[in-house]
C-alpha cells in the first residue's frame, strides 16, 4: 500500500496554521507518550505545560499593570498564570463560556459577542446549553460597542471582543467592551487565537496588560509556531480554572479543569519549545515581515483593480470573481472565503513573496 505524501505548505493561503519550528518537531516527538491531563503521573510535561503557560502569560500582559477606572495602574495579576494547553481556540472558547456560566448566578445565561466571533462559540452555546447573542459590528468590521451595550442584560454571562478576527484581522475595542461586561456583572473574555503572537508588536490595546479582561484564547499552533495541537485558555484569577475543576479519583491528580481529559504532550512540549525558541525576537520578526508582505500584495491586488479591504493584521480580503477563484483553485491554491463572498488570504511564517509573486502570476493569467 502506497503511504499518503504529508500536504505541503507551497500553495496554502487560507489557513492559520503553520509549518511549526524545528525546535517544536524535536520536542513534540519526544513527548508523544505522555498525558498532561494527569500531570502527577507525567510530571515532566506538567512542568512543561506550567512553563508554557507562563510565557503565553508574558505575551498576554499577565506580568503587567491594566489602569483601573481611576487611572491607577494596578497588578494584572497575583500569583502565576492561571490556564492550560488546549487542544486548540475552540476548546479554550468553549471552557471560557463554561467557566462564565459556572461562576455567574442566571436563570437563563446569554453570551454576547460581534457577529465577527468564531463559530466557536455556537458549538460553546448548544453544548453549554446557553444564548449566544451576536451583534452587528461597525464599518470597520469590529464590534459596535453601542450594540454591544443594548444586547446586555442581567442573565449576561460573559462578553466577548475579539483580538484578530478570522475574516478580516480585525482587533475589537476591548477595553471599552471589559467596562460594559464588569459594568452588567459579567465577565470579559478575548479570542486572540490568532492575533495574540502578533499583537505584541502593535500598539493595540488587547491583552490584561491593557484592560481588566478575565480570560483570553491565545494559539501557540498558529502564528506561535507550535505542533498540533496546541492552543491556549487563560484566566487572570484562580477562580477562572477552579470553575472548571471536576474531581478525578482514579487518577494520580485528584481533579482536572480541561475539557478533554487525556491530552496531546506532544502539543504541550511543542508549545514550550517554540516559544523557547521565539519569544519575543523571533515574533517580532515573522510580525514585522508579514505585516509587510500583506500590505505589499494589497498594494498589489490595488494596482490591478481590486478592490482590496485595510489591512490590519496580516490578513488580505480582497473581492475576486466566482470564477477567478475557481481558476485559482484549479491551480492548486488553498483559498477560503468570507461570510460575505470575498476571497481571504492569510500571511503566515509559510508564506513568503515568492509564493505570493507566483500567486499573482496565476491571477493575471486566469482573471
Amino acid at each position: 500500500m502506497q503511504r499518503a505524501a504529508p500536504q505541503t505548505f507551497d500553495r496554502v493561503l487560507s489557513s492559520m496554521c503553520t509549518e511549526p519550528h524545528p525546535a517544536a518537531r524535536e520536542a513534540a516527538e519526544r513527548f508523544l507518550a505522555t498525558n498532561p491531563g494527569d500531570p502527577a503521573t507525567y510530571a515532566e510535561i506538567g512542568e512543561l505545560e506550567a512553563r508554557a503557560v507562563a510565557m503565553l502569560g508574558e505575551l498576554a500582559g499577565l506580568d503587567s499593570t491594566f489602569p483601573n477606572q481611576a487611572g491607577v495602574r494596578t497588578a494584572a495579576r497575583d500569583g502565576p498564570p492561571h490556564g492550560y494547553v488546549t487542544s486548540g481556540g475552540t476548546e479554550a472558547n468553549i471552557q471560557a463560556v463554561r467557566s462564565a456560566r459556572n461562576r455567574a448566578d442566571a436563570d437563563e445565561p446569554n453570551v454576547v459577542a460581534p457577529e465577527s466571533v468564531h463559530f466557536s462559540f455556537t458549538k460553546a452555546a448548544e453544548v453549554l446549553g446557553v444564548e449566544l447573542r451576536t451583534v452587528p459590528t461597525d464599518a470597520d468590521h469590529r464590534a459596535d460597542v453601542d450594540a454591544v451595550a443594548a444586547a446586555i442584560d442581567e442573565d449576561t454571562v460573559l462578553v466577548v471582543g475579539v483580538a484578530g478576527t478570522t475574516e478580516y484581522g480585525r482587533v475589537d475595542p476591548i477595553p471599552e467592551l471589559a467596562e460594559l461586561a464588569h459594568d452588567a456583572g459579567a465577565y470579559c473574555h478575548v479570542d486572540a487565537a490568532w492575533g495574540g503572537f502578533l499583537l505584541p508588536f502593535t500598539d493595540h490595546e488587547w491583552h490584561f496588560g491593557h484592560a481588566p479582561i478575565d480570560s483570553m484564547t491565545i494559539d501557540p499552533h498558529k502564528c506561535g509556531r507550535a505542533v498540533i495541537p496546541a492552543g491556549g485558555l487563560l484566566f487572570r484569577e484562580r477562580t477562572g480554572m477552579d470553575a472548571l475543576a471536576v474531581d478525578t479519583p482514579y487518577l494520580e491528580s485528584t481533579s482536572q479543569a480541561s475539557l478533554t481529559g487525556t491530552r496531546s504532550g506532544a502539543g504541550v512540549a511543542g508549545a514550550a519549545a517554540a516559544m523557547d525558541a521565539l519569544w519575543p525576537d523571533g515574533y517580532r520578526r515573522e510580525y514585522e515581515r508579514a505585516d509587510r508582505l500583506a500590505r505589499w500584495l494589497a498594494g498589489e491586488l490595488r494596482e490591478r483593480g481590486f478592490d482590496v479591504a485595510d489591512v490590519e493584521l496580516p490578513i488580505v480580503v480582497v473581492d475576486l470573481s466566482a470564477a477567478t477563484f475557481e481558476a485559482l483553485r484549479d491551480r492548486g491554491w488553498r483559498l477560503s472565503r468570507t461570510g460575505s463572498g470575498l476571497v481571504r488570504i492569510v500571511v503566515m511564517p509559510h508564506v513568503s513573496r515568492e509564493m505570493l509573486v507566483s500567486f499573482l502570476g496565476d491571477l493575471d493569467e486566469t482573471r
